[in-house]
């Protein structure tokens, strides 16, 4: 089968990977310049989009994975083009804070207080007046590292933060703070019911182990599936069926939660494929992507064959990330290389970002100026035994100045899935 990925940002190059495994004539393009040399030697790439479309066909399958392409999305479908990725409903749902909150509480999902902001003056403002403290976030794909967990009931840290950080950043919405475990539910639809299994995740988005530092896109996530009926799925994202079905949407869709002795709250909404969710799901499975892919464009069932109980996945990056253009040209070239030639079975635990393929020298490099090279994944029958595999893997990887988290997943073995487990929602 031919396969086109479209993108933004190359969140999916691995998928494209993982489809040529199996035997699939596979082709991306992305829009962002910065990006032309990833997977260089990898995956071949067409020239745009329009002249990939011309290539993958209705036969085909087409892959969309971020928002902004998704009335393209619906448009292709009544074109009759396979397409998964999401929908015009769905891009709404993650770039609209604020409506996704008013699906959610129509669904009878509990949504916390929030106020979206055009202006930061009156965002100082609200965080200092109404009793906090807050939490600053943005819509869409808004860089992370705008994103602060306010400390203060007074709203001072906050309000300091949107004058310093934010101005020029576009509107800022304030959500207040709920104290908790923060746990996401996600599971993939087909345009008009669920498919596979229910996902269990929990991301770490800041920098440092132990939770320090700034936030970022992602530094690693703990994994596991469950059945439909497992609580948190049923008190959240089970309830919007309903709007899923009506805006027709294909993909993977996740609710990122906190939950504590008093309920379930969603934090936010990511209405695509989640990286690097998708990437651990894939080290976690042994069906075949392609056809379950395909399936969902279609609008069909698939199975969905798990071969772990646990993943962990883990960001190596090295300097300037999570800064771009600090250190110009820091990054880009910087050989990866290992201690020991992988394995077959370890290179499907190796999920190659903004990498190029030499192929004069067979060797591959970082493509790009900004240190985000790869993530790692492992599995087990525990989450100490799934942190322990990746980790082992990580060791064996050889990058100048490299650093990641060695703690995915241990607060919530220690600590955390006690918790949920007296609330009930385990």
């Amino acid at each position: 089968m031919r396969v086109l990925l479209i993108s933004d940002d190359l969140s999916a190059p691995d998928l494209c990977r993982r489809l040529q495994d199996e035997d699939h004539v596979v082709r991306m393009t992305c829009t962002d310049p910065a990006l032309k040399r990833c997977y260089r030697g990898i995956v071949p790439s067409t020239r745009d989009a329009t002249t990939g479309l011309a290539w993958v066909g209705k036969r085909g399958l087409v892959i969309f994975d971020g928002t902004g392409y998704g009335a393209w999305q619906d448009e292709l479908r009544r074109d009759g083009y396979q397409v998964v990725g999401g929908s015009a409903g769905g891009d709404q749902l993650e770039d609209d804070r604020a409506h996704a909150s008013r699906v959610m509480a129509a669904a009878g999902i509990p949504v916390l207080p929030e106020q979206t902001f055009d202006n930061i003056d009156a965002a100082c403002a609200f965080a200092t007046t109404q009793s906090g403290p807050w939490v600053v976030k943005q819509n869409g794909h808004a860089d992370k590292a705008l994103n602060y967990v306010g400390q203060l009931e007074s709203g001072t840290d906050v309000a300091d933060f949107l004058r310093r950080q934010c101005r020029g950043a576009g509107p800022v919405q304030l959500q207040r703070r709920c104290d908790g475990v923060e746990i996401g539910v996600g599971r993939y639809f087909n345009g008009h019911d669920w498919v596979g299994p229910v996902e269990l995740n929990v991301e770490h988005k800041d920098l440092c182990t132990g939770n320090l530092g700034p936030k970022t896109w992602e530094m690693g996530t703990l994994m596991w599936f469950a059945d439909e009926t497992q609580p948190l799925y049923r008190a959240t994202l089970a309830k919007l069926q309903p709007h899923l079905a009506e805006i027709g949407f294909r993909g993977d869709i996740d609710i990122n939660c906190m939950v504590s002795a008093d309920g379930v709250f969603p934090l936010e909404l990511t209405a695509r494929f989640g990286f690097p969710a998708l990437q651990l799901q894939m080290a976690m499975t042994d069906h075949r992507w392609g056809d379950f892919l395909l399936a969902l464009a279609r609008g069909e069932s698939a199975p969905f064959k798990s071969r772990a109980k646990f993943g962990v996945i883990v960001l190596v990056a090295l300097p300037p990330f999570p800064y771009r253009g600090k250190f110009a040209q820091s990054a880009r070239d910087t050989p990866l290389l290992f201690h020991a030639t992988p394995t077959a079975e370890e290179w499907s635990h190796l999920h190659l970002e903004e990498v190029w393929h030499d192929r004069s020298s067979d060797s591959y490099r970082l493509a790009t100026d900004s240190g985000f090279a790869l993530h790692v994944s492992g599995v087990g029958t525990s989450v100490t035994a799934a942190r322990q595999a990746a980790n082992r893997l990580v060791d064996q990887i050889v990058l100048p100045h490299k650093y990641y988290r060695t703690d995915i997943g241990e607060r919530f073995a220690r600590h955390d899935a006690a918790l949920l487990k007296q609330w009930g929602w385990l």
